[in-house]
């Protein structure tokens, strides 16, 4: 049986380590956070984090790569994420689940059913299109010239004569037509240029005009419509969230699905990419941009009055451009609008 003083002195001891586990923490985890989590089919990175801290984008401050585990910054369902503390900093590591360790034809198939670090469905139509393209991107690229005498527009499974394929290097294309441009929220410069997609070609017979079959529509095929090579679909699983390495101050200058008011999950277009230091996994807080106010208190009325940005909600970046990004909404706190404010959070 312990002594008054032996149970005084534990309980000492455990407020003291339990002040600086939360010293160390320093409120990045939440208060009911797991000690343990398994993982399941249809979680993402973002979700799992969340489970755990209390800024889901701080997970890279506390994982632990376990170098034993093959693969250990894939995450796959029945796996263990698991909470511990080293020298009283909180630790997040993985426990492999045994599915993937049956043998090695399931072992070869794992990558394809690792966690996302976002929504799939949310972001699967934005991964390889729409595109965004500079002013030289369209230089030479061959052009639909002609639908044959029978057809004044384009549709699936009819054919379309280029302008001009002279080799066989690549037999299938994205069929695009180049939209306005995206400009930047402050200055007004041209950044690029919005191209939508419009179906999928395959190339018949090379030459000028060039013979291709057009499928996949999704717009009806027009004269002028640019044929690019496809492009593959961009890897989910190679990024994690974080913050920049930069500081970044821009703009939500559009949204790829066509609403006004932008909620969770929509992909908005920023005024910030590559050559800003974004990259794909960054995070970004986002602003309301503050309104201008006129002042008809003021002795002499009509000045205007700036009134202060305000949180609006997070987005992550998963595709970036030269001067242009594409971000997921994580969460909104208020109505988004184009125009609104992107920093780090």
């Amino acid at each position: 049986m312990l002594t008054y003083i032996q149970r005084f002195l534990s309980i000492v001891l455990g407020l003291y380590l339990t002040g600086s586990v939360m010293a160390a923490d320093g409120g990045l985890l939440k208060p009911s956070h797991p000690e343990r989590y398994v993982v399941v089919k249809g979680d993402t990175l973002w979700d799992i984090s969340g489970r755990f801290l209390s800024e889901p984008w701080r997970w890279p401050d506390i994982w632990h790569a376990n170098p034993q585990i093959e693969n250990p910054h894939l995450i796959y369902p029945g796996d263990i994420i698991e909470l511990s503390y080293v020298e009283g900093k909180p630790r997040l590591s993985l426990k492999r689940g045994g599915l993937v360790k049956l043998s090695p034809r399931v072992r070869s198939d794992a990558v394809g059913n690792a966690i996302p670090a976002i929504p799939i469905n949310a972001i699967q139509q934005f991964l390889s299109r729409p595109y965004v393209l500079n002013d030289t991107a369209l230089e030479g690229v061959p052009y639909i010239v002609s639908f044959g005498e029978e057809h004044l527009l384009g549709s699936t499974n009819v054919k379309a004569y280029v302008r001009s394929i002279e080799t066989e290097k690549h037999a299938h294309f994205d069929v695009i037509r180049p939209g306005p441009p995206y400009r930047d929220g402050d200055t007004g410069e041209i950044l690029g240029y919005q191209a939508r997609y419009v179906g999928n070609a395959e190339l018949f017979e090379t030459g000028d005009p060039a013979t291709v079959m057009l499928n996949d529509m999704q717009l009806e095929f027009t004269i002028g419509d640019r044929l690019i090579p496809d492009t593959e679909t961009l890897p989910l699983g190679t990024f994690v969230p974080r913050v920049p390495d930069r500081e970044i101050g821009g703009s939500i200058i559009g949204v790829l699905n066509g609403v006004n008011q932008i909620g969770q999950y929509d992909t908005v277009v920023l005024d910030r990419g590559g050559e800003d230091g974004l990259k794909p996994g960054n995070v970004l807080a986002i602003n309301h941009h503050g309104a201008l106010v006129r002042d008809t208190v003021a002795k002499f009325g009509g000045t205007k009055v700036k009134l202060p940005d305000e949180p609006a909600g997070i987005l992550l970046v998963y595709r970036a451009f030269d001067r242009v990004s594409f971000g997921l909404v994580m969460y909104a706190t208020r109505a988004i609008h184009v125009g609104d404010r992107v920093a780090n959070p």
